[in-house]
C-alpha cells in the first residue's frame, strides 16, 4: 500500500507541476495577445487618419483642377482678344505679301505665326493632359512644348517692338497682359494640383504600409490566441487528471480510516468539476482553487 501511495503522490506532483506550467503559459500568451491587440488597433487608427489625409489632398487636387479649367477658359478668351486686335492693326497697315516658305519637298507651307504656334501649344497641352503621349513620345512632346513656349515669347517680344503706340496698340497691350496673367494663373493652379496629387500618392503609400503592419499584427494575434487556447486546454486536462488521482487518494484514505470524506470541500470540488465537464467557463480563481484541493 505504501508503494501505491508513493506512486499516486509522484503522479499527483507531476500533474500539479504540469497544471501550473500550462496555466502560466496560457496567462503569458494572453498577455501577449493583449499587447498585439493594442498594437493592431493603433496601426488601424493610423490607417484611418492617413486615409483622411489622402482624401483631403484628393479634394484639393480636384478643386485646383477645376480652377485650371476655369483659368484656361479665361486665357482662351484673352488669346482671342489679342488675335482680334492684332488682326485689326495689321488690316490698317499696307499689306505686303510674304512668300510662303517651301518645305523639304518643294511644296509651299503655311507661314509660322503667333496664332499657329499658340494653337499647336494648346493642342499638345490638351493631348498631354489626356495622357495621349506616353513613353519616349512623352519626352518629345515636353521638348516641343518648351520650344513652342520659347518661340511664342520671342515672337511676342518682336511684335511688341514693331507695333506703334496707337490707341489700338494700348488695347493690345492690355489684352496681352490679361492673357499673360491668365496663363500664369493656369500654371500656378496646375502646379498646386500636381503638388496635391503627389501628396495624395505619398499618403496612399503610407496607408498601404500601415495597413500591412496592422495585418501583420493581426496574424500574430491569431497565432498567440491559438497558443493560449492550446495551453488552456492542456491546463484543463491536467486538472481533470489531477482530480482523478486526488479522488482515488481520498477514497484510499477514507477506506483506511473508515471515515467519510470531508463533505464541504468534496461538494465544492464536485460542483466545480461538474461545471468544468459541462463546458462552463471557470474563473482563474476557481481553476486555481481546483488545483489546490487535495
Amino acid at each position: 500500500m505504501d508503494d501505491f501511495k508513493q506512486l499516486f503522490e509522484e503522479r499527483r506532483s507531476i500533474l500539479d507541476g504540469k497544471a501550473t506550467q500550462y496555466r502560466e503559459e496560457r496567462d503569458s500568451w494572453n498577455e501577449k495577445t493583449k499587447e498585439l491587440v493594442s498594437q493592431r488597433n493603433e496601426f488601424n487608427s493610423e490607417v484611418r487618419e492617413l486615409i483622411q489625409l489622402s482624401d483631403q489632398q484628393k479634394q484639393v487636387r480636384e478643386q485646383m483642377n477645376q480652377v485650371v479649367r476655369e483659368k484656361k477658359g479665361v486665357r482662351n478668351e484673352a488669346s482671342k482678344r489679342v488675335a482680334e486686335i492684332r488682326d485689326k492693326l495689321r488690316s490698317d497697315e499696307p499689306s505686303e505679301e510674304k512668300p510662303a516658305e517651301r518645305g523639304p519637298r518643294g511644296r509651299r507651307e503655311r507661314p509660322v505665326t503667333l496664332q499657329s504656334l499658340q494653337r499647336e501649344f494648346s493642342r499638345l497641352e490638351r493631348e498631354f493632359e489626356r495622357g495621349e503621349h506616353t513613353g519616349k513620345n512623352e519626352g518629345k512632346v515636353m521638348k516641343r512644348l518648351k520650344d513652342l513656349n520659347a518661340k511664342i515669347r520671342q515672337m511676342k517680344k518682336d511684335q511688341a517692338a514693331t507695333e506703334n503706340d496707337s490707341s489700338e496698340n494700348e488695347d493690345l497691350k492690355a489684352a496681352r497682359k490679361e492673357h499673360d496673367d491668365a496663363h500664369q494663373a493656369v500654371q500656378e493652379a496646375a502646379s498646386a494640383a500636381q503638388e496635391a496629387h503627389d501628396l495624395m500618392i505619398q499618403w496612399d503609400k503610407e496607408v498601404n504600409k500601415q495597413r500591412e503592419r496592422a495585418n501583420s499584427k493581426h496574424r500574430e494575434l491569431r497565432n498567440t490566441k491559438q497558443e493560449a487556447d492550446k495551453a488552456h486546454r492542456f491546463y484543463i486536462v491536467s486538472l481533470r487528471c489531477l482530480h482523478s488521482i486526488q479522488d482515488m487518494m481520498r477514497a484510499r484514505r477514507s477506506a483506511e480510516a473508515g471515515e467519510g470524506e470531508r463533505p464541504t470541500a468534496r461538494v465544492e470540488v464536485q460542483d466545480l468539476m461538474s461545471k468544468l465537464m459541462s463546458g462552463d467557463t471557470l474563473t482563474t480563481e476557481e481553476l486555481m482553487e481546483l488545483q489546490r484541493f487535495d
